[in-house]
């Protein structure tokens, strides 16, 4: 299974990131509902990534610099903005995975009623939210320094595709 990368220049209020690409799995699990979200919590905590929330994606812009972040979709589909003004939007459905490096922005800009994703981040890290009217971006940048690369990707473990982009890769 390969996803789709992409690597997001700095937009300002948000760095984004142009060294460890954002990563995209289509149609990554099968299933739907409550079936396909203990799916994904097994799978991402198998990968030390355990699960966080069951949630929605917000509406407004913003990032984490605090840690990186992936999404499990397990019902329902949307549109949303990745990398703010510098990105591009991505249509999410049902079984899609969403790999968000730390410091890229992202907000829905449109969904079903029912979508709803698995959140989780590596090694159980707690994620700060920085958003434009609120962002510090020099102690952001800090942080984002200091973070590691997480030990396996999230879905596909220690041999994963994450593993391979983002190995002797810091974040700016």
């Amino acid at each position: 299974m390969k996803p789709e990368t992409y690597y997001l220049p700095d937009s300002g209020w948000c760095p984004n990131s142009p060294r460890l690409p954002l990563l995209i799995y289509h149609a990554a699990l099968g299933g739907k509902g409550e079936e396909l979200a203990q799916a994904f919590e097994k799978t991402f905590a198998a990968n030390g990534w355990p699960p966080a929330w069951r949630y929605t994606i917000f509406d407004y812009p913003h990032y984490h610099s605090t840690t990186h972040e992936v999404i499990g979709v397990f019902r329902g589909h949307a549109e949303v903005r990745l990398g703010d003004q510098e990105g591009f939007t991505a249509k999410l459905s049902t079984g899609d995975v969403l790999i968000i490096p730390a410091g890229v922005s992202h907000q829905r800009l449109s969904s079903t009623e029912d979508f709803q994703g698995v959140g989780a981040y590596p090694g159980g890290c707690g994620p700060d939210e920085q958003r434009p009217e609120k962002v510090d971006l020099e102690a952001s940048m800090l942080r984002i320094a200091q973070l590691t690369v997480p030990v396996a990707d999230p879905l596909l473990g220690k041999s994963g595709p994450l593993i391979d982009l983002w190995s002797g890769v810091t974040p700016a």
